[in-house]
């Protein structure tokens, strides 16, 4: 039978590393997704402006005789892109706005362990000598 006093509890110091580093390594992964994210964005934003540039120009050219009526499928083409890219610039403002948010959390959780940490280490070192565990 296994005695109760034999029971050993890992060192709290090395709990806060392990946790520590837990929470580092989401920090970066976040921070990882976070520049995956912006990077899309940006690059979807310098064809978005191309592609809004090269439709006003189309239009304009078709509105002043310019160039054939034929030329409309190429402004629809267009218009569709365009908002498609509409549509993925506002997901990726979404996804960025929740890896903000993911990350605040983190920050928030590990500054909570902290405290605790800190308040349980101030309660043991303000303890009486030979009091013991509560």
């Amino acid at each position: 039978m296994a005695s109760i006093f034999g029971f050993r509890s890992r060192d709290p110091a090395r709990d806060r590393q392990t946790d520590g580093s837990r929470l580092d390594r989401l920090a970066k992964l976040f921070e990882q997704i976070a520049v995956e994210i912006e990077a899309e964005r940006a690059g979807l934003e310098n064809r978005y402006r191309t592609k809004a540039t090269n439709a006003a120009f189309l239009v304009e050219a078709m509105e002043n005789g310019s160039t054939s009526d034929r030329r409309s499928s190429e402004v629809s083409a267009l218009t569709t892109s365009i908002l498609n890219c509409e549509r993925r610039i506002a997901e990726l403002s979404r996804q960025n706005g929740m890896m903000k948010e993911l990350r605040h959390s983190l920050d928030t959780v590990f500054d909570e362990n902290a405290a605790s940490d800190s308040a349980t280490a101030a309660a043991e070192y303000t303890r009486p000598a030979g009091a013991g565990r509560g």
